[in-house]
């Protein structure tokens, strides 16, 4: 979709042939890309901008059909006052407004179920980030206390042991050997570290994306509990016949009208852009991860695809270091039965170099099972579902919501005028019980008509009341 749009800003294809423009090829260009280019970013705007051009639209559409409500509702009217205040019609104009408000109050249900689901898969997304940067802290960690240890014991034991066993030479040689293959271990073992001094963090990725997502679940918690409030004290004042309360309610809805147009654009353009990345992940998060990292692309390679087709880049190391290990052990096993009955001396440095030995072989393993592609890889399949089956579940409701929120508040923006005109006035009960409006005159005292012409009555006692 998003390579599509962009050619089409970019001009190279015609709009009569957008239906053959091959969508593998153009998908394949796009996320082989390591970011996204400037007709990428124009195609996002332009779905944006649709939901602007949607409230234009919107708007003046409301406007024209108020306008001529207005100057019908000023004509005159031929028959008498008592049939032009009747309420014929109104009914029908008062429920077509309840109608499209209960569809506002579903699509409210919607918008919930949306945003979390939204949140749902931005959380399994931080959450993988922050597993894969346990797991790569893990490998640096080992590595670090191997190579230290390794250290450590060529410089303390070995020597000590060289020194003890100065006057055979043979055996010295062979502490010198057992020096060098721990020697060779640790730079092994230290090129293994392939995360080390890379600036891209995925702890600061995970607490950017948090932070962002807390925001942005706020915020539509916020539209949503607007907007639901709009709809029920819009039915308030529509059973109660407040005048008051549908005036504000619609100076409210229309405010919420803007926000959920300006909601859809937004999420329109991120289901577009997630879609189109979703459609083939690997290639771009390979290539921007490359780009953000300067690693070696068959690490990247190995991590990402993680299939018997590719070979782990470290294999090669990790023979080698198993190798130097087994051959430092057997080393000092000859040293122990050779050294140790001709040199007592020589018994302490050798037990500490086998548990110094027995301590590399268990993190030597532990390195293996975390330098496998399963881990990581199995945190970024996580992730990938994360975004491309949760959050885009979530956006489409998140989507569908602001559609029927915009369309329901725009219904109910050319129905409530037409329902205040129908409500009674507030002295219609007064009228009705025969009773007749009073009149002041310019000096201030309040005239009844209907009793000027009346007989006037004597006073009675108040033993009998009710009677002139």
């Amino acid at each position: 979709m998003l390579p599509l749009l962009s050619h089409i800003i970019a001009g190279a294809t015609p709009v009569s042939t957008i239906g053959h423009v091959p969508w593998s090829l153009e998908a394949r260009r796009w996320v082989m890309s390591a970011h996204f280019t400037e007709e990428d970013t124009e195609a996002l705007l332009l779905v944006a901008a649709l939901a602007g051009l949607g409230l234009a639209v919107n708007l003046l559409v409301l406007g024209l059909y108020l306008l001529r409500s207005c100057c019908r509702c000023r004509r005159p009217k031929a028959g008498p006052p008592e049939v032009s205040g009747s309420p014929d019609g109104g009914g029908c104009v008062t429920w077509s407004c309840v109608a499209a408000l209960l569809l506002g109050c579903a699509g409210i249900g919607l918008g919930f179920y949306g945003n979390s689901e939204t949140s749902d898969g931005v959380s399994q997304l931080s959450f993988s980030l922050l597993h894969a940067n346990h797991t790569l802290s893990s490998i640096d960690r080992l590595v670090s206390e191997t190579v230290e240890r390794l250290d450590s014991a060529v410089r303390s034991e070995l020597t000590t042991l060289e020194e003890v066993m100065a006057p055979r030479t043979e055996l010295v040689a062979a502490a010198r050997g057992a020096r060098r293959l721990a020697e060779a271990v640790a730079q092994q073992l230290g090129e293994l570290a392939f995360w080390r001094g890379v600036p891209l963090s995925p702890i600061r990725v995970a607490e950017s994306v948090s932070f962002v997502e807390e925001y942005r679940w706020l915020a539509y918690i916020l539209l949503l509990l607007l907007d639901l409030l709009v709809c029920l004290f819009t039915l308030l004042g529509l059973a109660k016949q407040s005048k008051w309360l549908v005036i504000v309610m619609t100076v409210m809805s229309l405010l919420v009208l803007i926000l959920s147009w300006g909601s859809m654009g937004l999420e329109a353009a991120a289901a577009v852009g997630l879609s189109d990345f979703c459609s083939s992940p690997d290639p771009y998060v390979l290539n921007l991860t490359r780009a953000e990292t300067g690693l070696n692309p068959e690490i990247l390679h190995y991590y990402f695809l993680c299939n018997q087709m590719v070979s782990s880049p470290f294999q090669e190391r990790l023979t080698l270091s198993q190798r130097s290990l087994a051959s430092i052990y057997a080393q000092l096993q000859g040293l122990e039965r050779e050294a140790v009955p001709q040199f007592p001396a020589a018994q302490k440095p050798l037990l500490a170099l086998e548990e110094m030995l027995n301590v590399t072989e268990g993190n030597f393993h532990q390195l293996v099972a975390l330098l496998h592609c399963r881990g990581l890889h199995k945190d970024y399949g996580a992730a990938l579902r994360g975004l491309c089956e949760d959050s885009m579940e979530g956006l489409l409701f998140l989507l569908l919501f602001s559609l029927l929120s915009a369309l329901a508040l725009a219904t109910a923006l050319c129905s409530l005028p037409g329902a205040w005109a129908h409500f009674p006035p507030r002295n219609q009960n007064a009228l009705s019980s025969g009773s007749r409006p009073s009149e002041t005159t310019s000096s201030g005292w309040v005239c009844y008509p209907h009793l000027w012409n009346r007989p006037p009555t004597r006073e009675v006692s108040p033993s009998l009341p009710g009677f002139f």
